[in-house]
C-alpha cells in the first residue's frame, strides 16, 4: 500500500524537467524581476514618504507646495502597487519549477536563495493583499494596518536585497538579448509571455487610475471612491463618528486658546477660495473648491503666532486621528473650510467646519473640528 502510494505522489508530483516552455527560461523571469523591482522600489520609496508625512520625525520637512504633491506620490505608491501583482504572478509562475528542485537545499548559497524567495514572496502577497483591503477599506484583521505595512515593508525590501545579491551572476546572463534560440517547449514564446505579461500589467494600471487621475476617470471601470455628497466621496461619516449631536449644537464653539468663535462669527470674517485636493491614502483623489477662513489670519484673531505647529482637535471622543498636528510649513496655506463647492458643509464632510491644507494626506484633514492650539 505504502509503495503504491509513494509511486503515485513521485508520478504525480511535478518535477522541473518537466517544465520546459519558452516561459520558464530565465531570460523571462530577469526581466520580469526587473520591472517588478521598479515597481515594488516606487511603492516603497512612496509609502515611506506617506508613513513620513503621517508620522513625521524630528528631521522631516514636507511641503505645502505644489498642493497636489501628495497626490501623486500617493497615486504612485497604490497604482505602483497594482502594476505589481499581475507582475509577480507571472514572475513566480515563470520559477515555478525550481520549487520541485531536488535537493532542497544544495549549498549555504542555495539556501539563502530559498530563504530570500520565502521571506520574499510572503512579505509582497501580504503587502499587495492588505494594501488591496485597505483600498477597499475592508480590515478583515485585528491588528492595525498602518504599523504592519509599514513593518514588512521594511522586511520585504531586505529580502528583496539579499535574493538580488544571491542571483545577481543569474540576473546579468538573463538580461542578454532575446533573440538567442529559445529552449524547446510548448507554450507561449518568451516575448509573447512578457507582452501577455506587460499588456496584463498596464490594463490593471488605467483600469484603476481613474481613483486617481481625473484624466482617466471615465475610462476607468474599476476606480473607487469617485462619488459621494456634495461631489466628494467620504470616508468616514458623521455617525461613524459620533459625532452627529456635538456638531448640530448651536453652543459650538471653536476655541482657540482664550478665544471663542461661533460658526456665525466664523463666517463673518474674510473668507478665503481656493481648489485643493483631497488626496486619500487609500490612493483616491478629487480636487474641490473650498471656502473658509485661513488657519493663519484666525491665529493672529486669537493673538498666537503663525511660525509654530498646530495641534487640530475633533469632536471625535476617540479614534487615531481624532487630533492631527499642522506643521508650521502648512499654516498660511490651510483653510479652516466652511463651505465646499458653494455649499454649507455637510455633517459628512465635517460641518460646522473642517481642515483642508495642501499636500496633506486626508486622514490629516481632520473634520468636525474643536480647538486648534498653537504648540
Amino acid at each position: 500500500m505504502n509503495a503504491r502510494l509513494a509511486r503515485l505522489i513521485d508520478k504525480v508530483q511535478p518535477r522541473e524537467e518537466d517544465f520546459r516552455a519558452p516561459a520558464h527560461d530565465e531570460k523571462v523571469t530577469a526581466r520580469l524581476g526587473l520591472w517588478l523591482g521598479i515597481a515594488f522600489l516606487l511603492c516603497f520609496l512612496t509609502g515611506l514618504l506617506s508613513h513620513a508625512v503621517q508620522k513625521p520625525p524630528a528631521w522631516f520637512v514636507w511641503p505645502a507646495s505644489p498642493v497636489n504633491l501628495y497626490r501623486i506620490t500617493q497615486g504612485v505608491h497604490v497604482l505602483s502597487g497594482i502594476a505589481a501583482i499581475p507582475l509577480l504572478l507571472a514572475k513566480l509562475w515563470s520559477v515555478y519549477p525550481k520549487l520541485f528542485a531536488r535537493p532542497l537545499i544544495r549549498s549555504l548559497p542555495h539556501a539563502l536563495e530559498r530563504l530570500s524567495i520565502l521571506v520574499l514572496s510572503g512579505a509582497a502577497f501580504f503587502e499587495l493583499a492588505t494594501g488591496l483591503f485597505n483600498v477597499a477599506q475592508n480590515y478583515l484583521w485585528g491588528f492595525y494596518f498602518p504599523s504592519a505595512h509599514y513593518a514588512v515593508a521594511w522586511l520585504a525590501a531586505g529580502a528583496v536585497l539579499l535574493h538580488v545579491a544571491v542571483k545577481l551572476p543569474v540576473i546579468r546572463r538573463g538580461l542578454t538579448r532575446l533573440d538567442t534560440p529559445e529552449p524547446p517547449g510548448h507554450g507561449l514564446s518568451r516575448r509573447g509571455f512578457l507582452r501577455t505579461t506587460y499588456l496584463a500589467a498596464g490594463a490593471a494600471v488605467v483600469a484603476t487610475a481613474g481613483a486617481t487621475v481625473p484624466l482617466l476617470r471615465d475610462v476607468s471601470p474599476l476606480s473607487w471612491r469617485s462619488r459621494g455628497p456634495q461631489g466628494l466621496p467620504v470616508n468616514r461619516t458623521a455617525g461613524a463618528a459620533r459625532v452627529t449631536d456635538a456638531a448640530l449644537d448651536p453652543s459650538w464653539r471653536l476655541e482657540i486658546g482664550a478665544t471663542r468663535l461661533s460658526l456665525a462669527e466664523l463666517e463673518a470674517l474674510p473668507q478665503h477660495t481656493a481648489d485643493l485636493p483631497i488626496a486619500c491614502v487609500e490612493g483616491w483623489s478629487q480636487t474641490a473648491t473650498w471656502t473658509g477662513v485661513p488657519i493663519a489670519d484666525l491665529l493672529r484673531l486669537a493673538g498666537a503666532g503663525t511660525d509654530r505647529p498646530v495641534r487640530v482637535t475633533s469632536l471625535e471622543r476617540r479614534g487615531a486621528y481624532r487630533t492631527s498636528i499642522l506643521p508650521a510649513t502648512h499654516t498660511h496655506g490651510t483653510l479652516l473650510a466652511l463651505r465646499l463647492n458653494g455649499e454649507r458643509l455637510t455633517l459628512d464632510h465635517g460641518f460646522p467646519c473642517r481642515v483642508i491644507a495642501p499636500s496633506r494626506p486626508g486622514v490629516l484633514q481632520t473634520k468636525w473640528v474643536h480647538r486648534l492650539e498653537v504648540l
